[in-house]
């Protein structure tokens, strides 16, 4: 699987794109409590985009993907 620094880093600047927890190698519950941290803190080069998707597993929703946006800020720009 993808670490998270190479899925950003093959992102433009301002691009949206999704990350999802199959693309992380998590299951559901994993990349829900990885998700909420990025969307309380921001992730690291990259912002929330939009409305987290959620999965229903046995009455409880946990989020299994987001949309986010690729900030400046990143830091893998070469100099």
């Amino acid at each position: 699987m993808a670490s998270i620094e190479d899925i950003v880093k093959r992102q433009k600047d301002g691009a949206k794109f999704v990350l999802s927890a199959s693309m992380m190698g998590l299951d559901t519950e994993e990349f829900d409590i990885v998700a909420r941290v990025w969307i309380k803190d921001g992730g690291n080069g990259f912002q929330l985009a939009g409305v987290p998707h959620r999965r229903c597993i046995d009455g409880q929703f946990f989020i299994d993907r987001i949309t986010v946006v690729k900030t400046a800020e990143s830091g893998d720009r070469e100099p």
